[in-house]
């Protein structure tokens, strides 16, 4: 991953450890003509409920419009969700654990990214972008997110459900229990669709009847994700 991604989780850890609560960075940028007056920096956008915003433009002159999107925090129990936007369900991801998703989108494309610290060591999680926020329950975060929506559900037609149709971010974490992994993609989502990024039990299958599946749901992270304006 690149240095300011680094720096980024680094900043948030240490904001996250100051205030015990999820730091959500949104940064919005809009493509100045040359020669303008770069635009006043926008409002924070409204973050969850004892979560931390903020926001501020890092614009170009003839550059498309950019959304940067980072959440960070560490997974506690489904019992205490006013505490985090991670949420774990099983001991394969330890309470504690931290946890970013970032989100850029450029014009009509996007990049995708997660890095864990201090899960299960030596183990492969498979991860999607889900529909819905995280919930008391596993199956709160609803299907996977598709851009091009599979008719019949749930998904397993390997024609719909596929890491360029849907957004997949399977790792494997190294012998401290660290790992990251990123998607790009020549779309972005849809409005209000995209709620959560969630961590499945092992590597996302590609057959077909089971396209798209990766065994139960071990935790969940809630993420404003953003489509192009």
């Amino acid at each position: 991953m690149s240095s300011t991604w680094y720096a980024q989780w680094a900043w948030c850890g240490r904001q996250g450890r100051r205030t015990g609560v999820a730091a959500i960075t949104v940064i919005l940028a809009t493509a100045v003509p040359a020669g303008a007056a770069a635009p006043a920096a926008p409002a924070a956008r409204a973050a969850p409920t004892g979560s931390a915003g903020s926001a501020g433009p890092v614009s170009r002159a003839g550059a498309p419009s950019v959304h940067q999107i980072r959440v960070t925090d560490r997974f506690v129990r489904p019992d205490r969700p006013a505490r985090s936007a991670a949420l774990t369900y099983d001991r394969r991801v330890p309470v504690g654990a931290r946890v970013q998703v970032g989100q850029d989108v450029r014009g009509t494309g996007m990049r995708v990214e997660i890095a864990v610290q201090d899960a299960a060591r030596h183990y492969t999680y498979g991860v999607h972008v889900h529909a819905r926020p995280c919930g008391a329950e596993p199956d709160d975060s609803g299907p996977h997110y598709q851009h091009r929506k599979d008719p019949k559900q749930p998904s397993t037609d390997p024609r719909y459900a596929n890491p360029r149709n849907e957004v997949w971010l399977d790792f494997t974490t190294d012998r401290h229990g660290s790992g990251s992994a990123v998607s790009r993609q020549k779309w972005t989502f849809r409005a209000g669709e995209a709620r959560s990024v969630v961590l499945h039990e092992h590597v996302t299958s590609g057959r077909k009847g089971r396209a798209g599946q990766a065994g139960e749901r071990l935790a969940c992270v809630s993420v404003p994700f953003r489509g192009a304006d």
